[in-house]
């Protein structure tokens, strides 16, 4: 089996294409799509709030303190129209006229002494991600909403020191039982099962399909077929080629990640991958590695499975691409609010890994439960190593 592995693993090395999945791609290709991502999203965001909407006001003149604020803030340049209806004002937005309309009620009186609530109607297109109109208005209606319901109060005979009595009759003082590490592993937890699980998955992806399909394809697989070794040596020692391929990726991925986001973040000043992993502690590390290895174990016999039983390596490609919207599925669940660990989801594949990793890092953990998730782990990914040896003894398989 060792022989194999070994053989495997030195012809994986001299292939180009698996150094570049394997190690070129987390090491610079992954943090540069990252970093570029980044920076577009922090480039439109700040376009987007340095951008300058033009507006109307409807009955601008029974609000004209509003309106001034309104005039002269930066991000609000206004235009004029003869449009009052609804539907008119939401049909000059949709012809690019203007961006947002403000409807003031005709019959509002700032000065009034009723207590009456006012309805006030904003009209724009919400159907940016990056709404800053919202904000903007809100922000200006709060502050006008403070002085109206302070002239109010004053004419009620309330006083200015009594106002915050009124205004917030109750005012609750937050006290976190949580430590500033569970706060976080809330954050970043199950992000960081998010990135790991699927790393894993793709690092053992192309070995797989290469020693597999590949074999199939380069016809090198019936010379190692006569060769005085069992079946189940050769099938092991592929296994083994494939699982280390996943776990060195992951690792080389992290490692790149880690050290190109404290270089980033020292130079920005925010030194946020020092504080997160100094939560960490060996044993933290040492668990979340015992939980990946059976884990990426199950993967890499999957995908030796799926890749035998291919005929050619696209046709590999075409098994296992939906294996990863599978993956992905109890990741997306894991990283919900109100998801936790328990006896039942300790049985679930991947995800039970998922949130154990992410109460891990929280500090949280329950031993008991962490030890019903790796045992389970550990009896599917024998049991899927037992199935892809008996696969691997099917002549029909080998030959198809």
């Amino acid at each position: 089996m060792w022989q194999v592995y070994l053989k495997e693993l030195t012809e994986l090395l001299r292939d180009k294409k698996t150094l570049m999945f394997v190690i070129l791609l987390p090491i610079l290709i992954f943090p540069v799509l990252f970093g570029i991502m980044g920076l577009v999203m922090a480039n439109v965001s700040r376009q987007a709030e340095a951008e300058e909407h033009r507006y109307v006001v409807i009955h601008a003149d029974r609000a004209a303190e509003f309106t001034d604020s309104l005039f002269y803030h930066k991000n609000f340049k206004q235009v004029t129209t003869e449009l009052t209806s609804v539907d008119e004002l939401k049909q000059a937005i949709r012809d690019d006229k203007f961006d947002v309309a403000i409807v003031i009620p005709a019959d509002f009186d700032a000065s009034a002494a009723n207590l009456d609530q006012s309805k006030w109607q904003l009209i724009h297109n919400s159907s940016s991600q990056l709404d800053m109109i919202s904000k903007h208005f809100n922000e200006l209606l709060k502050g006008y909403s403070q002085k109206l319901q302070q002239a109010k109060l004053l004419a009620l005979g309330v006083t200015m020191e009594q106002m915050p009595a009124v205004l917030e009759p109750v005012k609750v003082e937050r006290v976190n039982t949580a430590e500033s590490r569970e706060n976080i592993g809330e954050l970043i937890g199950g992000w960081i099962a998010y990135l790991l699980v699927p790393l894993c998955l793709v690092g053992a992806s192309y070995p797989a399909m290469d020693i597999g399909a590949g074999e199939k394809e380069r016809g090198t697989l019936e010379t190692l077929l006569i060769c005085p070794i069992s079946r189940t040596a050769i099938v092991l020692g592929k296994f083994m080629t494939v699982l280390t391929t996943g776990l060195v990726a992951a690792l080389i991925t992290v490692v790149s990640f880690g050290g190109w986001g404290y270089i980033i973040g020292s130079m920005m000043g925010v030194d946020i991958v020092a504080k997160a992993m100094s939560t960490l502690g060996f044993i933290d590390l040492s668990l979340i590695l015992a939980l990946l290895i059976p884990l990426t174990a199950i993967f890499a016999a999957l995908l030796l499975s799926l890749s035998i039983y291919a005929r050619s390596y696209k046709e590999a490609q075409n098994y296992i691409g939906p294996l990863t919207m599978v993956v992905f599925m109890p990741l997306v669940v894991s990283i919900l609010p109100g998801i936790e660990l328990n006896w039942k989801l300790a049985m679930v594949p991947v995800l039970n890994v998922a949130l154990g990793i992410k109460e891990l890092v929280k500090g949280t953990i329950e031993y008991s439960l962490l030890g019903v998730v790796l045992l389970s782990t550990l009896v599917l990914a024998g049991a899927m190593i037992a199935f892809c040896v008996s696969w691997f003894q099917k002549e029909k398989v080998l030959f198809r």
